[in-house]
């Protein structure tokens, strides 16, 4: 990676050059902002900076992003980098040598082996074992011992935290020795979407970066620079879709299908619309509840994220046309006409409630909430909300 590869925070970017360029860079950061706001993908490009063979007298272009330091980096295998998520408690403790035992600790590693090459193919991504308490004690114990030992000659150890917020109090309470004592060769990077749960001593010894949420422009800017074979209506669909989150949107890159005529992304929207044309044609009632018990069982979390957040922009679309009828910055500009005719058909919807409802189905989901359950109950209400004149 280098500077280049950062989507937007252009300020930020410049604040952070600036301390790297004139050697005024600080022994502890706090990288605030939403989540998927590419607050990660920064921390690991200061980490390759400061251990890049290529970056000796100028950083200007930031890392190489080839040498081997910089791939160790990338494969999180760099002896100067830790990187510190919440992971399960039988992670840190394999126990004896009880058989029971080693297969917990065996099961903990390949969820953590799993959550790491997750990360490495998304670097928007923030891992966190499901059955952890939080960044454990443990963790910084072994944090503090590994800052004892001194990096490599030109380089420095870089510690990133992420999701700081969930540190366990007496974890936070070990990182604040560390951080009111910093060894001159460590540079601590906290991460966090909400700052306002850490303990103020740790955030008053902390230089504050706040990230912003990715725009549009500078989201569809990259798109077209990076990603040229990508083109509407799916380009304005992932810009739509992702709402400057980034995570969200390496992976509708990364789903895209073979067929340039037939991603993945337009795919799985013409499928929730289809579902909804079922759900309002009242002789067709029992497809879609079908179609629902299908799709909850057969779609992947991430495609029935995708589903239900193509329909939550479609009805965007509708909406929009609905205060404005020549409105024409539509998420879907494809599909304008099958708009026009819902607008036509369902004039007054109450889509205040029917965003509402779409969005709590997406966060159950992403929450590993029942799939049926949570379709079968969207199925009812959006049903009830939506009446044909």
């Amino acid at each position: 990676m280098s500077w280049n590869n950062i989507i937007g925070q252009k300020q930020q970017i410049r604040t952070l050059r600036k301390a790297l360029e004139t050697e005024r860079f600080a022994h502890a950061y706090l990288f605030t902002g939403p989540e998927g706001s590419g607050k990660e993908s920064v921390a690991f490009e200061i980490a390759s900076i400061f251990n890049c063979r290529s970056v000796k007298t100028s950083n200007s272009k930031g890392a190489c992003g080839t040498c081997p330091e910089c791939l160790q980096v990338q494969s999180f295998m760099h002896p100067n980098i830790e990187y510190i998520f919440p992971v399960e408690s039988s992670l840190l403790d394999p126990g004896d040598s009880a058989k029971k035992e080693n297969k917990r600790f065996t099961e903990a590693k390949e969820r953590y082996d799993a959550l790491l090459e997750q990360k490495k193919q998304n670097p928007y991504f923030s891992p966190a074992m499901e059955r952890s308490m939080g960044i454990l004690t443990e963790q910084i114990i072994t944090l503090q011992h590994k800052a004892s030992f001194m990096p490599r000659e030109g380089s420095k150890k870089i510690f990133i935290i992420s999701q700081a917020e969930r540190l366990h109090p007496s974890a936070a309470n070990k990182i604040l020795k560390l951080l009111e004592e910093p060894p001159p060769h460590v540079v601590f990077i906290l991460v966090s979407s909400r700052p306002e749960t850490l303990l103020p001593t740790i955030r008053s010894r902390c230089q504050t970066i706040k990230f912003s949420r990715v725009t549009a422009g500078d989201l569809k800017l990259w798109l077209l620079e990076h990603h040229p074979e990508i083109k509407d209506p799916e380009l304005s669909f992932i810009v739509s879709f992702s709402r400057g989150n980034l995570r969200l949107a390496w992976e509708l890159i990364n789903s895209r299908d073979s067929n340039p005529s037939e991603t993945a992304t337009i795919l799985l929207r013409n499928q929730a619309l289809d579902y909804l044309r079922l759900l309002l044609t009242p002789s067709r009632f029992y497809e879609a509840i079908n179609a629902c018990e299908k799709h909850a069982k057969t779609f992947s979390r991430s495609e029935l994220t995708l589903f239900l957040a193509a329909l939550l922009l479609f009805f965007q679309d509708v909406n929009h046309r609905r205060i404005k009828p020549d409105f024409q910055e539509l998420n879907n500009p494809d599909i304008a006409d099958a708009i026009d005719r819902f607008v036509k058909n369902f004039p007054n919807p109450d889509f205040f409630k029917i965003s509402t409802i779409t969005e709590e189905a997406i966060r159950s989901i992403e929450r590993n909430a029942n799939p049926l359950l949570v379709m079968a109950s969207f199925t009812a209400e959006i049903k009830g909300l939506l009446q044909r004149v």
